[in-house]
């Protein structure tokens, strides 16, 4: 292990870049794009830059391409103290003191992870100026680490678990979110800012939570790499709720290197989420030996036949995936699968039980601050608020609100069906049947344009069998439609992210898909 760490610590020298020297007309800040964790580490290490300068371009970027210039729209909040923090972490280093690989790495959250010193939206108005009274566990890791949180990102508002026809990327908070390939496209949801500000360089690496496609859509629509881990993997403790069942945070970053390397700073058993109790012994701390060049040698993984042929570009693109796959030494071996249908089904109910009952203990957490303190105050909140229904309804916060409680028996019988139907009768029994280390798809389609009148026009995806199973899944970038990009998705079963981490490295590596965006107007 010792040896493998500093192989890694070895690679990374290899890969850092010099600043370049600016002509008049390049932002200062120019050097940061498609800089990776490992690039920045050594950096510090050579003193080629300082953390507070890095920092300050980043913010500089945010300034210029989110609020100005493209206006991507996708930053809700930028931290006032996070030069500061940076000088301190300046300082550390400069007395020989490193946190690990995170330490001085610019972060962006999304903002429904809670934060002490910015408020906590979930892109909802109801919550401006809400100043939870501690930060999220995540928050805290990202901290102690030695990350920058430099900002908070946009979301569909409430997680994309509102409106009965809605705009990914929309919140009553900030608007609508722009996918920085083409402007006028959708950058999915519901992490939407945090994909978005990671494929447009305003940070290193982006953190986005997932219930179903959260996390994998809009890596997806934003040419990422982006990691749904097993739930109970990270804790949630913090993160205002859709699914006890289903919610998981999850790294979104422009390299698989990257993603591995954040993970390994989030996990860790959490007491006050009883999910990640089943995560001891099973989370590594260090992801970064699976970043294996030949990662694809003698795996066999499983492509399912049947989610495709919603979009002949994707299709076209699917069969070279294949096929580079396959000449980096797997087997892929095809599988006719549907899911059972009623799993869909009773994964709604299961949300609409959970996110009642979720997010009335989380305006209670808000304690005096709380300005309602259930669904059916919010509702009523939202009817008077001149921008909440502006564009979209508020159906599935009245449908939440009509269920019972967790010991309800269409509770319970939804909960065993859908676990049953994705996990025993689905990834579970594939991969044993199949003797598979994982399973492919294509994560989606591209980017739709954005349509504030009829919603969202989303032509499939493959997020449903691990979302709804809680199992993990890695997304990465296998080309594009035209201008947009597209991804691959690779699942397995619970605890399973080595393995992924390994497939989806091996891939990268032998295809590097992945191209900065260029912020086109209209296409």
């Amino acid at each position: 292990m010792k040896s493998t760490r500093i192989l890694f610590l070895a690679a990374i020298i290899v890969l850092a870049c010099e600043q370049p020297k600016e002509k008049e007309s390049t932002p200062a800040h120019q050097y940061l794009e498609e800089m990776t964790i490992p690039q920045l580490q050594v950096g510090y290490q050579k003193s080629t830059f300082t953390i507070e300068q890095v920092v300050k371009d980043y913010l500089q970027r945010i300034e210029d391409l989110d609020k100005n210039g493209p206006t991507l729209n996708s930053i809700i909040y930028v931290n006032p103290q996070a030069l500061e923090i940076a000088r301190t972490l300046d300082a550390e280093l400069q007395a020989g003191k490193s946190r690990g690989l995170l330490h001085g790495i610019p972060v962006i959250i999304k903002d429904n992870m809670n934060t002490a010193d910015m408020p906590t939206t979930a892109g909802a108005t109801v919550l401006r100026d809400s100043y939870p009274p501690d930060d999220s566990f995540l928050v805290k890791k990202l901290r102690a680490a030695g990350a920058v949180i430099i900002a908070k990102a946009n979301l569909s508002e409430w997680a994309n678990f509102r409106a009965d026809m809605s705009s990914s990327g929309w919140s009553g908070m900030l608007g609508q979110t722009k996918n920085p390939y083409v402007l006028d496209r959708n950058p999915c949801g519901s992490s939407s800012g945090s994909g978005v500000a990671a494929s447009a360089n305003l940070c290193a690496i982006a953190i986005g939570t997932e219930t179903n496609g959260s996390i994998v859509c809009p890596s997806n629509a934003n040419g990422l790499v982006g990691l749904k881990p097993t739930v109970g993997l990270l804790s949630r403790s913090g993160i205002i709720p859709i699914s006890f069942t289903q919610d998981t945070a999850g790294p979104m970053g422009r390299t698989v290197t990257d993603v591995a390397i954040t993970l390994g700073a989030l996990v860790g058993v959490d007491s006050t989420d009883e999910k990640t109790l089943a995560s001891t012994g099973k989370y590594k701390t260090d992801y970064t030996s699976h970043l294996k060049a030949d990662g694809l040698k003698g795996k066999r993984i499983g492509l399912l036949k049947n989610i495709g042929g919603y979009h002949a570009a994707v299709d076209t693109l699917m069969k070279k995936a294949v096929a580079d796959i396959r000449a980096q030494g797997a087997e892929v071996i095809e599988i006719d699968f549907n899911m059972d249908r009623s799993a869909g089904g009773s994964s709604f109910t299961v949300l609409l039980y959970e996110f009642k009952d979720g997010l009335t203990k989380y305006f209670a957490s808000l304690g005096d601050k709380a300005r309602v303190h259930d669904l059916a105050e919010l509702m009523e909140f939202n009817k008077k608020d001149t921008i909440e229904l502006k564009y979209f309804d508020q159906q599935l916060l009245k449908l939440a609100h009509e269920k019972g409680t967790l010991q309800d028996k269409a509770y319970l019988d939804a909960l065993a069906n859908m676990q049953k139907a994705t996990r025993e009768n689905g990834i579970d029994k594939l991969l044993k049947e199949n003797n598979l280390h994982a399973l492919m798809a294509p994560t989606g389609a591209p980017a739709w344009k954005t349509d504030l009148i009829d919603g969202d026009h989303f032509l499939g995806g493959s997020s449903s069998l691990a979302a709804i199973s809680g199992y993990p899944a890695i997304t990465v970038p296998m080309g594009f439609a035209d201008v947009l990009p597209v991804g691959v998705s690779f699942f397995s079963t619970a605890w399973q992210e080595p393995t992924l981490i390994e497939i989806a490295y091996g891939y990268e590596q032998a295809t590097k898909h992945r191209k900065a965006p260029t912020f086109i107007l209209s296409k």
